[in-house]
């Protein structure tokens, strides 16, 4: 191996480094059975995050004009406890949060189905201390989905 190959291997990352050698590791959720494309597949992280924007800005709304007092600092205090609440109530209940929805995702358990309780309350508490949300495995999913066996995946 020449400089320029361990250069090119250290700057793309080891996934790069690793198909570069040969080695076949499918689409994302191929490991968990899921499609390519279409309904059913893993929900890509730009559809996530435009879905955690919306939920996080109806969470401050919500918070602002009934929880803080109008003060603007305690607001985002009172967002995190919104979320929190809200994240548990909908995706424990319905699959998804309205964010989620408005972008055609939804929260399933890795076999397919709803998440239990136990493992929503857990996802959601690793989703609200956000290091775990932004370590993410091979089929994009972040920890705390991980951790609660739970996919991102679109409707």
């Amino acid at each position: 191996m020449d400089n320029r190959q361990a250069i090119g291997s250290w700057i793309s990352g080891p996934r790069a480094a690793a198909e570069d050698m040969g080695v076949e590791f499918g689409h994302r959720g191929a490991q968990l059975g899921l499609p390519e494309e279409g309904p059913g597949s893993i929900a890509r992280p730009g559809r996530r995050f435009a879905a955690l924007f919306i939920d996080w800005a109806l969470c401050m709304l919500i918070a602002y004009g009934l929880l803080s007092g109008g003060r603007a600092q305690s607001a985002s205090n009172w967002a995190l406890v919104v979320f929190a609440v809200l994240s548990i109530l909908t995706v424990g209940t319905v699959g998804f949060t309205p964010g989620k929805r408005l972008l055609g995702l939804r929260v399933v358990a890795e076999g397919g189905g709803r998440l239990s309780l136990p493992r929503v309350v857990l996802r959601t508490v690793l989703l609200v201390i956000v290091i775990p949300a932004v370590i993410w495995d091979r089929d994009g999913r972040g920890l705390h989905d991980r951790l609660s066996r739970a996919v991102q995946v679109r409707i």
